[in-house]
């Protein structure tokens, strides 16, 4: 049963994915099966995702049920269903990086999400006046990764103010939801 129910939540989140993201059209990433990429199994043991320096990053979630299992779709997509009230993530591994679709189900939800960075040494986050992070080698002072401006948008394809904001270690997703017809699908995106 508890498999059933896991497999329901993942379907639940792709529907909603995929309805917005194939409105959103060609814009959107490609999943890619990127064997430089390596996820957990765990929300909160996250993802580890190249450089272009040939450096690697650690991204994980934290959040309400962090020690959730993803349900593996194919090696190159998986779903945390429930990691808080009302949440899913959608994680795909791209040719370049990875992307963290966020699916909020309902009202409830949290308004803010942390994705925490682990960077090596000599490299830093950014912030750009697009909103994004740039992962800088300091050494160099080259853009080695990127943080793309995040997007949000309803059920009803309207855009929802989506924002970035650095606490400490973790970039913190906004996304003021309120009166929003569900589900919001926002999206962190990293690449290199």
């Amino acid at each position: 049963m508890p498999k059933r129910h896991a497999l329901d939540g993942a379907t639940a989140a792709m529907n909603a994915a995929s309805q917005v993201l194939a409105v959103r059209g060609k814009a959107e990433p490609q999943e890619f099966d990127n064997a430089d990429v390596q996820w957990a199994m765990r929300a909160r043991e996250g993802v580890w995702a190249p450089t272009r320096d040939k450096q690697r990053i650690h991204v994980s979630l934290d959040c309400a049920a962090g020690d959730r299992a993803a349900t593996v779709l194919r090696p190159s997509l998986r779903v945390f269903a429930g990691v808080d009230v009302d949440t899913d993530i959608v994680a795909q591994t791209l040719s370049d990086g990875i992307r963290l679709v966020t699916v909020v189900h309902g009202p409830e939800a949290p308004t803010f999400f942390r994705f925490s960075v682990s960077l090596p040494e000599g490299l830093a986050l950014e912030a750009m006046p697009s909103g994004g992070f740039d992962v800088v080698n300091l050494r160099y002072g080259a853009t080695v990764g990127r943080f793309y401006t995040p997007w949000a948008c309803d059920a009803l394809f309207r855009p929802v103010q989506a924002r970035y904001e650095l606490d400490g270690n973790a970039i913190v997703m906004r996304i003021p939801h309120e009166g929003a017809a569900y589900p919001v699908v926002a999206d962190p995106h990293y690449s290199i």
